[in-house]
């Protein structure tokens, strides 16, 4: 499958399968658009057609075009076949491994966020937080089920996670306790809405975490409106010195600035800018998921203008670099020859199967965006997964489970999209959450251009 499209003044041609990207002249560009549906002849006329009253474009010229085209089909750098469908499947059903814990050490927060998809840390339940023992139980049972695998991830998540700060230093402990006795290496995550940072905090996290989540929404304004304490006052000023501390004691590496835009900042890469003009330069913006009816819900209505803002940013981002002050986007993020491999682009993220959220009282569910419904309740940390049903669902999430998914050219790029935002969306997790595969698709095409723009300058 091939997808073309233009931005910022390339011609870009795509081979979604064999992940060839070609940068081509205008001529080519539209010779490659006709090749597979029109003979040689019918091409080189309505080609002759367009360009008429040029005198480099003749039949020779097109007649060459084609011969290269060919050449790359078979090469199979262009129109390659789609060989993986079958993979996706036999692959998930094959890995039986737990390998990432998404630990909810807490159900509470200290903030009220407007827009929380976890209603400000409870999860539609009660507030609670994570004892040592629930925690220690579900480091136990990811190296029970983490067969022969070495590398393993656990993400403390909450709410807020410093709410209940001396049980994740002490399930840390435990962790590298256990790492000797049973040949396990572990990589933690944090994220946190900066409150509580202290220069203790700082030290411990910057130690052990291999990656820390700051929650920050870009300008002052945009963050405060719905980021606020329960006294209704807006969190900006408290956190960015505390950040900037963190960033800085951790050497402005492995951390991400984690921002959500709304209806009410669709122009969110001034927020972006703003972060980077604060000197962080890891960052991350998602759109907001939530029921269309809330005030700050994304409508069709502003998609044309997120689609300029994209583009807006990945030509920002390529000036930036250019003058020795670029950042990081985590959508951007995309290496066209030493990516993933082909089972993670055509399995996705493995909720449900090899990664699993954890609640206060050591419930299973299949992502933390599914934590709280019953129905996707996959057991327990003592009793392991019991609800093998919705873990077969899980098991079929794929790039190739949906039929809207089969024909797409970015397919191999997303998996299949989110199962939970499918969920959300449709309620189903085999549905299609549309419009953030709108948006998914432009940061696609964003993140080719930034790499086309890189190699022309090397």
């Amino acid at each position: 499958m091939v997808h073309q499209y233009k931005l910022n003044g390339y011609n870009i041609v795509l081979d979604t399968c064999s992940g060839s990207v070609h940068v081509v002249d205008d001529v080519a560009y539209d010779i490659i658009a006709l090749y597979q549906q029109h003979e040689a002849e019918e091409i080189v006329k309505e080609i002759l057609s367009k360009y008429d009253g040029l005198p480099d474009i003749t039949r020779e010229e097109v007649l060459l075009c084609l011969e290269d085209i060919r050449a790359l089909e078979k090469a199979g750098k262009l129109f390659s076949a789609d060989i993986y469908e079958n993979m996706a499947f036999d692959f998930k059903n094959r890995s039986q491994v737990v390998k990432a814990l998404c630990l909810h050490v807490a159900h509470t927060c200290n903030l009220n966020c407007s827009y929380c998809f976890a209603s400000q840390g409870k999860y539609q339940g009660d507030r609670a937080l994570m004892s040592f023992e629930v925690g220690k139980q579900a480091f136990d049972f990811l190296i029970a089920n983490s067969g022969s695998r070495r590398n393993l991830e656990v993400d403390f998540f909450g709410g807020e996670p410093l709410m209940n700060w001396e049980v994740v230093k002490r399930l840390v402990a435990y962790a590298r306790e256990q790492e000797k006795l049973h040949d396990k290496n572990f990589r933690f995550t944090l994220t946190t809405n900066g409150m509580l940072l202290s220069d203790e905090v700082d030290d411990f996290l910057n130690r052990e975490m291999s990656n820390v989540v700051l929650s920050l929404d870009g300008r002052k304004e945009i963050h405060d409106h719905l980021r606020k304490d329960y006294a209704g006052r807006g969190s900006y000023d408290a956190i960015v010195p505390k950040f900037k501390r963190l960033v800085e004691k951790r050497g402005g590496k492995n951390y991400y600035m984690r921002g959500t835009f709304t209806h009410n900042n669709v122009d969110f890469t001034n927020d972006i800018f703003h972060m980077a003009d604060l000197g962080f330069t890891e960052l991350s913006m998602e759109p907001v998921v939530c029921a269309p009816t809330d005030p700050y819900a994304l409508t069709e209505e502003d998609l044309p203008e997120l689609f300029r803002q994209y583009e807006l940013l990945a030509e920002e981002m390529i000036r930036r670099k250019k003058a020795g002050n670029g950042f990081v986007f985590y959508h951007y993020m995309l290496d066209l020859k030493n990516g993933p491999c082909i089972y993670k682009r055509i399995t996705g993220c493995g909720s449900g199967t090899e990664y699993m959220a954890v609640t206060p009282w050591g419930e299973l569910f299949p992502c933390h965006q599914f934590v709280g419904d019953p129905k996707y309740s996959l057991g327990n940390i003592w009793d392991g997964v019991t609800n093998l049903a919705v873990q077969e669902e899980f098991r079929h999430c794929n790039a190739y489970a949906r039929p809207e998914c089969r024909d797409c050219w970015a397919k191999l790029y997303c998996s299949g999209g989110c199962a939970a935002n499918a969920y959300h969306a449709t309620g189903k997790i085999s549905g299609v959450y549309e419009y953030g595969c709108e948006l998914f698709k432009k940061r696609i095409e964003c993140a080719v251009m930034m790499q086309v723009a890189e190699s022309e300058e090397a």
